[in-house]
């Protein structure tokens, strides 16, 4: 059979994007510190002859490319990496002691750059009309002092406000190259984060009798707090209530005044959010009937990702078109946290994960030291990107009808 010819021309750049994509690798930054990163991306596009901006969101850049009337769709890439110390024994291994990409936003990027140059060939070709926007996005994992991650930075700096539609990829470890997974609807979860204290009085370890014991009264808390999902918040819905941490004491003979704790909440529907953060707070409290009191606080983090059916029907359309005997898997992501979820709320948009995992009998986990990929997924995701503009822009395989800017997704 042969090669569809957007996955043809992209194929012919998979040594050059496996250059790109390792020395993104061998050079990871972190959250809102993507200097080198952006100088790459920007330079990249400058050499395209695209039009550029940068110090979006302190570190993002956006790159334009327009021709005639049309509407506008973007491309959404996150280029920020985890503080992680890769154990990888390659040629590309991280040289930022602690830093590495674990997450694959090294292949994000390297796609996006892919994507970008084969939509410059077709722009020059007049083979489109309309506006792409390529926006490298930076910290996606890790929110600054105020609790915010790259992605409302960006939309409050109004690089969505002229979008009609946009679109992001994910690598998918747990999928071969030739397998996509996409979902509509909730995809990724709500990510909320709880710090609460048990309070007692403290004192003598010898005497415990004399105090409220903190430490006693953890054991209903923790209790509680376990049987949140599927007791008190139905199993029909993903959900999750995790404690992380437990810090008290400070001495062997020393009754502590408290505990504090901390976790975390993931969900979906909004309605369900707003359940189990009631219910975390509910667990605390039963503190105040043993004797003590509590503190309880929760840091709101990104909402849950949600993918317009509209745009995973063109993305279907687009891999069936180019890559016809492609696996398709439909099912939500998981319980993970992406801030891609901020874009989808704007306008319509989807994000599908992209098979990218090495056939050598190791699970490599998303945010683990030994993550990797297979490098042939590079010419793929970028075939599918700019195939799915192209579509886009011509009018072909989908309707964003009903599906407006400004949407509100479950209350949100």
């Amino acid at each position: 059979m042969t090669m569809h010819e957007t996955a043809q021309k992209a194929q012919q750049l998979k040594e050059k994007l496996v250059s790109i994509r390792r020395a993104l690798h061998a050079h990871p930054e972190l959250s809102f510190n993507e200097i080198n990163t952006a100088k790459t991306v920007a330079q990249a596009l400058r050499d395209l002859g695209m039009e550029v901006t940068t110090d979006v969101a302190k570190t993002g850049v956006v790159g334009r490319l327009s021709r005639g009337e049309g509407p506008t769709i973007a491309l959404r890439a996150d280029m920020d990496a985890l503080p992680i110390q890769e154990q990888n024994d390659v040629s590309y291994r991280s040289q930022n002691s602690g830093v590495m990409h674990a997450c694959g936003h090294d292949a994000h990027t390297t796609i996006l750059l892919g994507a970008a140059e084969l939509l410059t060939e077709a722009f020059k070709q007049h083979s489109c009309e309309g506006t792409v926007k390529f926006i490298f996005q930076p910290a996606e994992e890790n929110p600054d002092d105020k609790g915010l991650t790259g992605a409302p930075y960006m939309i409050q700096e109004g690089v969505l406000e002229d979008v009609d539609a946009v679109i992001a990829l994910h690598m998918c470890p747990w999928e071969p190259v030739g397998h996509v997974q996409l979902n509509d609807g909730y995809s990724m979860a709500n990510v909320d984060i709880f710090h609460g204290s048990v309070i007692g009085t403290g004192g003598h370890a010898a005497y415990p009798h004399l105090s409220h014991d903190p430490i006693r009264m953890l054991g209903p808390v923790l209790q509680s707090l376990m049987s949140i999902v599927g007791r008190r918040v139905t199993p029909m819905e993903p959900s999750v209530v995790s404690v992380t941490q437990i810090q008290t004491g400070s001495a062997s003979n020393v009754i502590p005044t408290e505990v504090n704790i901390s976790g975390t909440i993931r969900s979906y529907g909004q309605d369900v959010r707003e359940q189990l953060i009631s219910e975390v707070e509910k667990a605390f409290s039963l503190t105040r009937s043993l004797g003590g009191d509590y503190t309880f606080l929760i840091e709101r983090g990104e909402p849950a990702l949600y993918n317009h059916a509209s745009m995973n029907t063109l993305l279907q359309k687009v891999i069936q078109s180019i890559y016809p005997n492609f696996q398709k898997k439909f099912a939500p992501f998981g319980l993970g946290g992406e801030d891609f979820g901020y874009m989808t709320r704007v306008v319509p948009g989807a994000m599908f994960f992209l098979g990218c995992a090495l056939q050598d009998g190791h699970v490599r986990d998303l945010h683990a030291p030994d993550f990797d990929i297979d490098e042939d997924c590079l010419p793929i995701g970028a075939a599918i990107l700019t195939e799915t503009v192209k579509w886009f822009l011509q009018g072909k395989g989908h309707s964003i009808s009903g599906e407006s800017k400004g949407v509100t997704v479950d209350g949100a």
